[in-house]
């Protein structure tokens, strides 16, 4: 880790991901915690554009299909929705443009510097970055309203367990890829996806879900389940190439080495 890959790279990676953080709890005082699972199916489309955008993807008629299906699902979930606020849609798209430039970000640091960093040492790096990147908009925007307000309740136990449980998270996520594949670590996040939409159901009384909901959700699934399984068939085919090639590279160097 150098001074210009963290100034160039590791910085504009956590002011993304403080600006994931503010935007996207910002939106859960506007709408359910359902909804805004099913607006998150849109990351797909958002990273696409982008990575298409700083050369890391290529446009072609299949993905530009999945991202339509993606989109046209997530139109039909949003119409579906009883108790829309307009405000908290805008928040929760902040929050993915967000999340989707911190992934090309990660991308270019992989592909373009070299570097691979495991999940742990990623939030060795960012962490600290994303702290002070949230902390000087707070002094400036929810301090004044919280000294006001007298806001100052925090209740240490639970923001202790909500640490305890984002450190596992990202935690398990790593040892998940470490002990089993890519394909694991997506089917979970489409299962989990659901079980957070259903769960989130019946312990909130403002979440109410309908037909329409469910049915624009399913198909922004279906959608984000093709563009995960196309990703996949990319990176096998990938692979097998950077195979080949190695195994042709090393009869060539010992004949090389032979005629020397």
């Amino acid at each position: 880790m150098t001074l210009e890959i963290y100034t160039t790279s590791v910085i504009p990676i956590g002011a993304m991901f403080a600006m994931t953080l503010w935007l996207g709890n910002t939106a859960y005082l506007y709408i359910s915690v359902a909804f805004a699972q099913m607006l998150k199916a849109i990351m797909p489309v958002a990273v696409f554009i982008l990575g298409v955008a700083a050369g890391l993807e290529v446009m072609s008629c299949r993905m530009l299909l999945i991202m339509s299906v993606i989109s046209f699902g997530v139109l039909v979930a949003s119409y579906g929705e009883i108790n829309i606020s307009w405000i908290g849609v805008v928040y929760q798209m902040g929050g993915v443009v967000g999340e989707s430039l911190r992934l090309i970000f990660m991308e270019i640091l992989v592909k373009r510097k070299g570097l691979k960093l495991n999940p742990i040492s990623i939030m060795y790096y960012v962490s600290p970055c994303s702290a002070l990147c949230l902390f000087i908009p707070w002094i400036f925007l929810e301090k004044p309203k919280m000294d006001a307000h007298g806001m100052w309740n925090l209740h240490p136990v639970v923001l202790t367990l909500n640490s305890i449980c984002t450190f596992a998270l990202n935690l398990s996520v790593f040892l998940v890829i470490s002990h089993t594949s890519a394909l694991t670590i997506r089917v979970a996040g489409v299962v989990k996806d659901w079980v957070v939409v259903l769960v989130s159901a019946l312990l909130f009384a403002d979440t109410k879900l309908t037909v329409i909901n469910l049915f624009g959700y399913g198909i922004a699934i279906a959608g984000v389940a093709a563009y995960n399984n196309h990703k996949l068939k990319r990176e096998a085919i990938r692979n097998i190439s950077d195979d080949s090639q190695a195994a042709l590279t090393i009869p060539m160097a010992t004949s090389s080495n032979l005629n020397r």
